[in-house]
């Protein structure tokens, strides 16, 4: 048997390496084969971080019998969702539609030119070995109905993109029409009044167990408080910032936040820990601690910045995907407890054993480490509920984790996504101003060069490398979008015109590559292979579908540039968008953010300082603290908007500007503040 997987660039894919299934990654190839010998393709969808990945993994790729069964009437195919998110979006349409909901790891039957017949997601051994005797049958003896079933799915799923795109607009015939940014803002003030209605105010997020990081929907709602001054949006925010922060999801000794919680009260997560979701929860932080100077805010930036930089920053300068959910058992921990947690999760005779009995005593009550456990087997997730003493704790903390470390650790998926890198370039950049640390900077600066030098492949982006080999697969829509927005907060922050060039050439590219016939944009480029259908997605799941990360892009490139041309391409692309976000707002949280930068203007602050960027100062502290401005920080023509702006009498000097026209230069904080006033009262 070939072993086709063991030279993958992904580490999900090397994970089944020496599995006894004959897998092919999806190539050409693959294809081939199924067509020449006619038979059906098993397609099974997932990624290195997922739990119930590992347990089918072990159960059933690892059991000879299903091995033989494929080998004898199929196709294998394993792909990684985070390589090819272009496969995982047409395949988890097909899964929801034909079961009514999704997840991974996920699999499929397709016919051998790719239209699916079954879907599921984790399947046990007995019921997936009578799946594929039961296909086999199908197949061999009824295959008309096999036929006639896949094209009915794949007629189906083709229809829900063309009705997507069909969508009443919301906003008015075009982003120009008479009157489009009162309707705009009214349209955003509904949507807050229908998220409010979702909310769970008595344990922060939105709906019920499992609750996932609205991380998107926050940050909209930051943007949104700061133009209405609505105190009911920074109210979900704050609750749900807090929540979050003090429960299970958010890791007490190391910083960062695992992927979702388990319940609704925040107490027991899902542990694997997510680049993108880090990334977008430290620019969330960050964003509320500039709003309200809150010290758990600025705690909770702080150490999710550094948990980046420690635990996934690559030796390239880049960041890794992600860290497990699983890992073998502690030698310390009961004996059924490993897998899904181990390294994290403690006993009160774990904390003893570390801290002494007075110590772990108190320890115990403020982490929420009872006897009989929050998690399994008499194992509590730490929580965080109240403040302890900083003293005691930062020696707690060290010891805790220092004895922590010594536990067998969670692997690392340490493939670099272009797109999450994106992010974490954004929200690095962003932090290292709000948080005055320079050495978040330098960490986006080196993440931006590397992606930029390695994933941009004549001019456009490849979606993921390793080790610093770049990969094959080319970068979908949200891997444009995304490093383009990072590479702008990152001339933001830095007043460097390169990082702006190379985002508008990104986002030239993109605007031909995705363009879609109603102003919005495809998940795949025209370039790409031809798939069952070309993905679209219009909404926010666990990142900014691709369709919102370039409008915002283009919308922040095109006020940092004062280029009309980007503008108007995201005001057509917002129109587009919001179709469907302001209908259901807790899945458009990312289009709608960049619609309330539209909303007024977009608005900019432009600070011609005399010498290099600071800060510290009074001017700077006043812009940072609305999340709606775009702030740039530089010397006198360092950048499109310092051009003929100078600093004036040796002061850093402000110049607001809302779309392409700027005001005259503010030298006083409270001129400033009057000038980014709330555009209702």
């Amino acid at each position: 048997m070939a072993n086709r997987l063991v030279d993958a660039t992904s580490p999900y894919l090397r994970q089944h390496a020496d599995n006894p299934v004959d897998w092919w990654p999806w190539c050409d190839e693959a294809l081939a084969e199924a067509r020449e010998r006619d038979v059906p393709i098993l397609l099974s969808i997932g990624y290195a971080a997922c739990h119930w990945c590992h347990v089918m993994a072990h159960e059933v790729f690892e059991d000879e019998g299903v091995a033989s069964a494929l080998a004898d009437g199929f196709v294998a195919i394993k792909v990684d969702r985070e390589e090819r998110p272009d496969l995982d979006a047409v395949y988890m349409s097909a899964t929801v539609a034909l079961t009514g909901r999704g997840g991974w790891p996920m699999t499929c039957l397709l016919t051998p030119d790719g239209r699916p017949f079954f879907a599921a997601t984790y399947v046990p051994r007995p019921q997936f070995l009578h799946l594929l005797a039961s296909a086999h049958e199908a197949w061999t003896e009824r295959r008309d109905e096999v036929e006639e079933s896949a094209d009915r799915i794949a007629e189906a799923l083709r229809g829900q993109v063309d009705a997507q795109a069909q969508l009443a607009p919301v906003l008015g015939d075009t982003p120009e029409a008479q009157g489009a940014d009162d309707v705009l803002r009214a349209a955003l003030d509904a949507a807050e009044e229908r998220t409010a209605s979702t909310f769970d105010w008595e344990r922060g997020g939105f709906g019920t167990a499992p609750k996932f990081p609205p991380s998107m929907t926050l940050s909209w709602l930051l943007r949104h408080h700061d133009r209405t001054t609505t105190p009911r949006a920074l109210q979900m925010v704050e609750a749900t910032c807090e929540a979050m922060a003090r429960g299970g999801m958010y890791d007490q000794l190391a910083g960062g936040f695992t992927r979702y919680s388990t319940d609704a009260d925040w107490v027991v997560p899902h542990f694997e820990k997510m680049l993108y979701d880090n990334a977008l929860l430290l620019s969330v932080y960050t964003d509320w601690f500039r709003v309200s100077g809150s010290p758990l805010a600025e705690r909770v930036a702080r150490e999710t910045a550094e948990f980046l930089l420690r635990d996934l920053r690559t030796p390239e300068g880049a960041f890794a995907s992600s860290l497990d959910a699983d890992s073998p058992a502690a030698p310390d921990a009961p004996p059924a407890l490993e897998g899904e947690g181990a390294a994290y999760v403690w006993t009160p005779a774990q904390l003893t054993a570390v801290l002494g009995e007075e110590d772990a005593a108190t320890a115990a009550l403020l982490l929420g480490v009872t006897e009989a456990g929050t998690f399994e087997h008499g194992a509590s997730v730490l929580q965080r509920r109240v403040d302890p003493d900083p003293a005691w704790w930062t020696s707690a903390r060290e010891r805790l984790l220092r004895a922590r470390l010594t536990r067998p650790q969670p692997a690392r998926d340490d493939k670099v996504v272009t797109a999450w890198n994106g992010l974490a370039i954004a929200a690095l950049a962003d932090a290292s101003v709000a948080l005055d640390d320079p050495r978040l900077l330098e960490a986006a600066v080196a993440c931006a060069e590397f992606v930029v030098a390695t994933h941009v492949v004549d001019g456009r982006c490849r979606r993921t490398s390793r080790d610093g080999v770049v990969g094959d697969a080319l970068g979908v829509a949200e891997d444009h979008g995304d490093l383009a927005h990072g590479l702008v907060r990152l001339h933001a922050a830095t007043g460097e015109q390169v990082w702006l060039d190379a985002a508008g050439a990104l986002l030239d590219v993109a605007t031909d590559l995705f363009d879609a016939p109603d102003g919005g944009f495809f998940d795949t480029g025209s370039d790409a292979a031809e798939l069952l259908l070309r993905p679209r997605s219009d909404t926010d799941n666990a990142e900014p579908c691709g369709a919102s990360s370039l409008a915002r892009a283009l919308l922040e490139h095109g006020a940092y540039a004062g280029s009309t041309r980007h503008l108007d391409r995201a005001r057509a692309a917002l129109e587009a968008g919001c179709r469907i976000a302001l209908r259901t707002p807790t899945f458009g949280g990312w289009t709608l953010a960049a619609a309330e930068l539209a909303a007024s203007g977009p608005l900019t602050v432009a600070l011609a300082t005399p010498n290099t960027p600071t800060s510290g100062d009074a001017l700077s502290d006043v812009a940072a603290r609305h999340p709606r401005a775009l702030v740039l920080r530089g010397a006198t023509d360092s950048a499109p908007l310092l051009v003929d702006r100078p600093a004036r009498e040796e002061r850093t000097t402000a110049y607001v500007c809302r779309g392409t026209v700027c005001g005259a230069p503010l030298t006083t904080p409270e001129a400033l503040a009057e000038a980014l006033a709330p555009d209702t009262p």
